[in-house]
């Protein structure tokens, strides 16, 4: 797949993807199962490089039902979401595992909680400096500039 960047593996059927694969994208996200006709169709799951998934049943390239897994492992229920919302506002280790002792702050899911430098803001994948607008991975390397947006 040169020209998008993306790789391939598995079988192909007249000069199309088609069987059990493996399609890696330039994000580095995968899915695993079944193409057919160059598209994801039947069983199979994207891994996210963050460590989160989402197990679907996919026809012609659309998922028509599936299940999205967080890296600590909740799953998503759109019919009974309790995460996070108004009523309680715990994040899911503390769900898991119990609150803190008093005087001990939670910021995020994350336990222990990730070293924010002075002055960055955690953006979920990386730490953005808002005095240079860039957004760089926890390892400190280069993800992003942070571009403005102007609505007209």
């Amino acid at each position: 797949m040169q020209y998008t960047g993306s790789q391939y593996i598995g079988e192909f059927v007249d000069g199309r993807m088609e069987g059990e694969a493996e399609y890696i994208l330039p994000t580095e996200t995968r899915y695993v199962g079944y193409m057919k006709d160059g598209m994801f169709h039947g069983q199979g799951t994207l891994y996210f490089p963050n460590g989160s998934r989402y197990d679907a049943i996919w026809e012609k390239g659309f998922a028509v039902q599936g299940t999205y897994t967080f890296s600590d492992g909740l799953q998503y229920d759109a019919k009974n979401w309790h995460y996070c919302d108004g009523y309680d506002r715990r994040f899911y280790t503390e769900i898991c595992h119990g609150l803190k002792p008093t005087g001990i702050s939670q910021l995020s899911n994350m336990d222990p909680p990730r070293k924010i430098p002075a002055g960055y803001y955690d953006c979920g994948d990386g730490f953005y400096n808002p005095k240079t607008r860039v957004v760089r991975d926890y390892m400190k390397q280069f993800l992003r500039n942070a571009g403005m947006f102007i609505l007209t």
